[in-house]
């Protein structure tokens, strides 16, 4: 008895002397760690990585950008059933504990005591977790999980369990870039929070520990054997009752991968946004939970969308067949999981949907589609295969399927109006549109090719293209500026000038149909795009003066060749470009800057940057006031000729007020800006540009653009309040084809945009400034007529410039004839 006591007492001692030590040398240890340690009080205002939002003008998604899926949350939006679900998985009794699981903690030190493993399951609480995740390197050493235990203490006297467990679903990882269980949630089941059934939960629950390879979509029935565990701990901690179990347990898992709803197909303004966010906030623009509103008007960015896309198959469904994109050898019964297979790395572009043809017969072809449907394709469906020779020339059409189609080719389908296949092909020309408001840039549709996937190169932004006869406007209206007048006259006949680039030491410009009309008044050389009268008009007013005046626009000197070309449009310039100079004739003359984003909120919805743009606002006091001031100045000082828009400054004379608008310069006279819209509203009336008639308006102007040998074809116009531009061309500069101009290719685009921009919005005048007048003109001399001159017709000139013509007809006279002599 004596021994057995004795025992006792040294067991005892040794206990409390272990336990003595262990005191200590937690003690010291903390006392070592301590000072290391971060502060958790960072906790209670953690910044999280969150995506960058980017929206359109009517608050649409258009894009996501980040390393990261997350979607912040807190314990309010959590439902019972999934805060129990999470806890059954990880930390049952996560609200009775200091912050650490003694017993998990002791099984942890006895394993790792009896295997030698640091590698050990157990002992982590949530806490610890917050711990790991937010201070914490993944290494596993005893002094990080010392660190992490005396971190859990920490926070558990800093922050309410109900914020830590918070900070925890937000932070887990989910798998496939999914941080938080908000983010979870959507992705692998489409769902808010509240939205989830019990078994989802206890699926979403089971995550953190194997996110990577225990989640449903990499391994599902790893994932579902997890669930199980999860809604089994649920039960047997009394969370749900056999009911619920079973039921849950029954339910089949629906998972699989859902991105983010883009509800606005905009990628390549989403991509410009990208850079301009990364410009504007930093490295960490993409994970701060930014959220940016665009200009962009999400019905008119589909139209143009749509008119791009529509106008491109169009254009090559007229050029022929090019023939399938792929051929492969089919083997011998191919089930239709193997066929499947056969186009596994093809996608579906724009409506276009890969295929392989199983079988092919003189009446029809059945084509095997990634989704198990299967496409059977007539002759109807392939009738306009007609094979493509060249850009010029096709084949005949085909009188059989198999005349077009083989089995094994890898082919396209699309859906014709009548929800019937039809074959398909993807362009191989490309094309870009843009549309603004006038009045201050806001960019509200923008594309820049075909398809973002295929070809990331925005045309609308970073193309450099001949502009071809839609840069007349702007050399008529520097003629306006220099004293000719839309009834000035000029001879439209051929024209050689010496040119040692050219093999026969010649350049002979022509007009597009090699036809010359003779002497003809500017409003109708431009309606029919004379070539050769806007080269004879360069010459008049001078190459250096219109260089220079062009440059009002917004071009810059040197995407504008200093020479007599000018006039036939060799500028290299964007679609952007070419919007923004259209819109300073649309506005009445004001210089404004294109932009596309309007505001950025912080991830606590706070604005931390508006857009203030320079607007034309021609009907704001302080512009009456501003114009009042100009005219003023200019009867007092008689204008000395051009004035580069670097001094063309909104006034500063007026004080600034931020409640008041920032005015746009001011680079062509409100007079010169309705002359030009006159010509080319008569471009869409009765000209090159007719087809647009088919909006029936009357507020629509606008001018075609081809360039040599059909390599560009443009169309740029406008009413008072949206200027559109669409370009169509090859990437590698090759030819449309004959007589492809931009009347046929580029004008379609335009108008299956104006179609829906338009739609609703009542005709716009185009207001008459002060200092315009008619007058009835001979239509045949352009000069003043008597009253009653059957042969009469009206005209608008500036008021100096008639009474000019009323006062000294037989000097006008000859100043025209000198105009259009050859020189």
């Amino acid at each position: 008895m004596r021994i057995f006591l004795r025992l006792a007492r040294y067991a005892l001692f040794l206990a409390v002397g272990g336990a003595l030590l262990g005191c200590l040398g937690l003690g010291i240890a903390y006392w070592l760690i301590s000072p290391r340690l971060p502060s958790v009080e960072n906790l209670k205002d953690v910044q999280l990585q969150v995506p960058l939002k980017v929206l359109s003008a009517d608050n649409k998604l258009m894009a996501t950008f980040g390393e990261t899926r997350r979607i912040p949350i807190d314990m309010s939006q959590v439902p019972d059933r999934l805060k129990y679900a999470v806890l059954s998985a990880e930390d049952a009794d996560f609200y009775s504990h200091s912050g650490i699981d003694i017993t998990g903690i002791l099984r942890a030190v006895w394993l790792v005591t009896t295997t030698g493993s640091k590698h050990v399951a157990g002992g982590s609480t949530i806490t610890q977790q917050v711990a790991r995740q937010f201070f914490l390197s993944p290494e596993v050493t005893y002094t990080r999980k010392l660190s992490e235990i005396f971190l859990a203490f920490r926070i558990e006297g800093a922050l309410s369990k109900d914020e830590i467990l918070a900070l925890y679903l937000n932070k887990s990882f989910f798998g496939n870039r999914a941080y938080g269980i908000a983010a979870a949630a959507e992705f692998y089941y489409g769902k808010t929070l509240d939205q989830l059934t019990q078994a989802e939960c206890a699926m979403l629950a089971s995550l953190p520990k194997f996110p990577s390879t225990g989640n449903p979509i990499n391994n599902r029935p790893r994932a579902l054997l997890r669930r199980a565990y999860v809604l089994g701990r649920m039960l047997e901690l009394g969370h749900i009752d056999k009911a619920v179990y079973d039921q849950a347990m029954a339910e089949p898992d629906q998972s699989f991968a859902h991105e983010p709803p883009i509800e606005v197909e905009a990628s390549y303004v989403a991509e410009l946004v990208r850079q301009q966010a990364i410009e504007k906030l930093g490295n960490e623009a993409l994970n701060n939970g930014y959220v940016i509103h665009t200009t962009i008007d999400s019905s008119d960015q589909e139209a143009a969308n749509q008119a791009l896309r529509d106008s491109l198959v169009d254009y090559d469904t007229r050029h022929g067949y090019r023939g399938a994109e792929a051929h492969v050898e089919l083997p011998a019964a191919a089930t239709p999981e193997v066929l499947i297979k056969l186009i596994d790395g093809y996608r579906t572009f724009n409506g276009l949907v890969p295929g392989v043809v199983s079988q092919v017969g003189t009446d029809e072809a059945l084509v095997q589609l990634g989704d198990g449907q299967i496409a059977a394709l007539g002759l109807t469906a392939v009738e306009w295969a007609r094979p493509y020779l060249d850009d010029s020339r096709r084949g005949p059409a085909p009188k059989r399927v198999e005349d077009v189609l083989k089995a094994g080719d890898i082919v396209r389908v699309a859906l014709d109006d009548e929800g019937a296949w039809k074959l398909a092909q993807i362009p191989a020309v490309q094309a870009a549109m843009v549309g603004l408001d006038p009045d201050d840039g806001a960019i509200r549709a923008l594309i820049g090719g075909f398809n973002f996937s295929r070809s990331k190169f925005n045309r609308a932004t970073q193309s450099s293209r001949s502009a071809g006869s839609s840069f007349k406007p702007f050399i008529y209206s520097a003629a306006f500026d220099h004293g000719f007048t839309p009834a000035s006259v000029v001879n439209d006949a051929p024209l050689v000038f010496p040119d040692v680039s050219r093999p026969n030491g010649l350049w002979t410009p022509s007009n597009d149909d090699g036809k010359f009309d003779g002497p003809i008044r500017l409003r109708e050389a431009l309606v029919q795009s004379k070539n050769l009268v806007s080269v004879r008009l360069l010459d008049a007013i001078g190459v250096h003066y219109a260089h220079e005046y062009v440059t009002r626009f917004g071009f810059s000197a040197q995407q504008v060749p200093e020479n007599l070309s000018m006039a036939l449009g060799t500028a290299a310039v964007s679609p952007l470009a070419m919007a923004r100079g259209y819109a300073v004739i649309a506005n009445g003359g004001f210089l404004v800057d294109p932009y596309f984003i309007a505001q950025i909120d912080d991830r606590d919805g706070k604005v931390i940057y508006r857009a203030d743009p320079a607007r034309a606002c021609r009907d704001c006091p302080q512009r009456q006031l501003e114009d009042q001031r100009e005219r003023e100045r200019a009867a007092q000082e008689p204008s000395s000729g051009f004035s580069p828009i670097a001094t063309a400054n909104a006034s500063t004379e007026v004080p600034p007020n931020p409640a008041e608008p920032r005015l746009a310069p001011r680079v062509i006279d409100a007079r010169n800006a309705f002359l030009v819209t006159s010509l080319m509203r008569d471009v869409v009336r009765r000209g090159t540009g007719s087809g647009a008639m088919v909006l029936k308006r009357s507020d629509l102007a606008g001018k075609t653009g081809t360039t040599n040998e059909y390599r560009d074809a443009w169309f740029s116009g406008f009413n008072a309040r949206i200027v559109a531009t669409a370009w169509v061309g090859f990437d590698d500069f090759s030819t449309l084809g004959s007589r492809e101009f931009g009347s046929k290719s580029a004008l379609p685009i335009w108008i299956g945009f104006m179609r829906a921009a338009l739609k609703d919005m009542p005709e716009q005048p185009f207001d008459m400034p002060p200092g315009i007048t008619t007058a009835r003109i001979d239509r045949d001399s352009g000069l003043l007529a008597p009253a009653g001159d059957p042969d009469s017709m009206i005209e608008f000139f500036k008021t100096e410039d008639v009474n000019q013509l009323a006062a000294r007809p037989d000097q006008r006279e000859e100043e025209q004839r000198e105009a259009y002599d050859v020189f």
